[in-house]
């Protein structure tokens, strides 16, 4: 067995109390005059600056209107707004006031797109408040020692700058933005890999970054997937680690790897050996922290044969972690049956509206077709984003009473594609994501 295999359990307790908290954040934003007593009063929109640590970003500050006699921040069209801020959990708070004329629906999305808030409705001449929690990560595990981040890719990335990024869609007619740190909340760690990750651009998606819509503010989802990781380049870059680094007794670790496991060389290679191995070292090292594991099985691809029956495309993968959870009486939570049943039920052709499968320049520059049978686009991504809710209310977690908006998923009875309304982020890209 490799050398990272074997953990010392107190070392791991050490990583685990390594809290880094820096002062507790505390903010709220305004417009036109103050809301409360600690209000930080915005009179005009203007861009993110590290000087004044909150702003604007990408040039949204034209998007928006602050009205002095309505003291609201107004726009039709989408604004980005960011606060400098630490490592660590926060609620963001929004207050809204309705319009005198009609009624208007807000989306509200965090860093990389993660779905915070879907289509808040905001009657007329009526007030409303929707609250959410978003964790923000850096790189640091500890003095001298980071996650070996992929570049350029996550260098560009919302998700790992120094700042807590909100994407505002649809109409908004804003009160306040209230922006508090809290550490009270268990965590819900994502490892895995293009399929689990917050993908920055569209038409790309996974449903690691839907998920958040669908819990209250009792508890915080942090994404540490990435695009064409395996378990062993998980543990090599020290994604791992940094996990172990911040998490406490009573928080989830939701492990989903197989696609890029595949393409493993060696006489160690294949889903009963490295794979096998390094999945136990997972759930052993997070069960040491205090925490809970969770082992999903890898989504199926989109890989029909001529007779119209999905290919099982992930060879032992998928038993091979059905097997490390029934022996480790670890939750599982069957994503690769799950995904098969969906794509049967959309069929052949249906089920190209899961994935990202477009014609030529139906984004901007984008003059070539994509057609990808891996990687999800946002109504794929947010049905299984549906189906894990499915597993953690069938695993009876503790986590399921703080699931909201949700009471049952089954994968042979989706929702409709044409029903599915997601505005465009305004980063788009016809690169396909690392892994396969």
């Amino acid at each position: 067995m490799e050398r990272f295999y074997s953990f010392n359990l107190s070392f791991i307790l050490l990583l685990a109390g390594q809290m880094l908290f820096a002062q507790r954040i505390q903010m709220e934003f305004s417009f036109g005059k103050p809301h409360s007593s600690r209000s930080i009063v915005l009179k005009e929109a203007e861009a993110y600056s590290p000087n004044v640590t909150y702003g604007f970003e990408y040039g949204t500050e034209h998007h928006v209107d602050i009205r002095q006699g309505s003291h609201t921040l107004f726009s039709t069209q989408p604004f980005y707004f960011s606060v400098k801020a630490p490592e660590g959990n926060y609620k963001i708070t929004v207050g809204y006031k309705g319009l005198r004329d009609s009624v208007y629906k807000s989306t509200v999305r965090s860093e990389s797109r993660r779905l915070q808030l879907e289509q808040v409705k905001v009657r007329r001449n009526k007030s409303a408040e929707r609250s959410f929690v978003v964790n923000r990560k850096d790189a640091l595990i500890h003095e001298g020692e980071y996650v070996s981040l992929k570049k350029p890719r996550e260098l560009e990335k919302l998700d790992w700058d120094d700042k807590l990024t909100l994407e505002f869609q649809h109409t908004n007619n804003i009160v306040y933005i209230r922006v508090e740190q809290i550490d009270n909340v268990p965590t819900i760690f994502l490892a895995g890999n293009s399929t689990v990750v917050n993908q920055e651009h569209e038409p790309w998606a996974s449903w690691g970054q839907m998920i958040p819509r669908f819990f209250d503010t009792h508890v915080s989802v942090a994404n540490h997937a990435e695009s064409g990781l395996a378990l062993r380049s998980f543990l090599s870059s020290k994604r791992l680690d940094k996990i172990l680094s911040i998490a406490k007794p009573g928080d989830y670790l939701f492990v989903e790897f197989g696609h890029n496991d595949q393409k493993e060389k060696g006489e160690n290679a294949g889903a009963y050996h490295g794979y096998t191995e390094r999945l136990r070292y997972f759930v052993e090292a997070f069960r040491a922290v205090g925490g809970t594991p969770v082992i999903l099985t890898s989504t199926a691809r989109r890989a029909f044969e001529a007779n119209g029956q999905l290919q099982y495309t992930l060879g032992d993968y998928p038993d091979a972690a059905r097997k490390v959870a029934h022996e480790l009486q670890v939750p599982l939570i069957d994503l690769n049956k799950m995904t098969r049943t969906f794509y049967e039920v959309l069929g052949v052709e249906g089920s190209k509206q899961a994935l990202v499968h477009y014609a030529a320049n139906t984004f901007p520059d984008q003059p070539n077709l994509l057609q990808d049978n891996t990687h999800f686009n946002t109504y794929g991504a947010y049905q299984i984003a549906k189906m894990v809710l499915q597993g953690i209310k069938n695993n009876k977690l503790a986590i399921r009473k703080h699931i909201i908006d949700f009471k049952s998923y089954n994968p042979a009875r989706p929702d409709a594609p044409e029903d599915w309304e997601w505005p465009l982020s305004i980063k788009n890209s016809d690169v396909k994501p690392e892994g396969n």
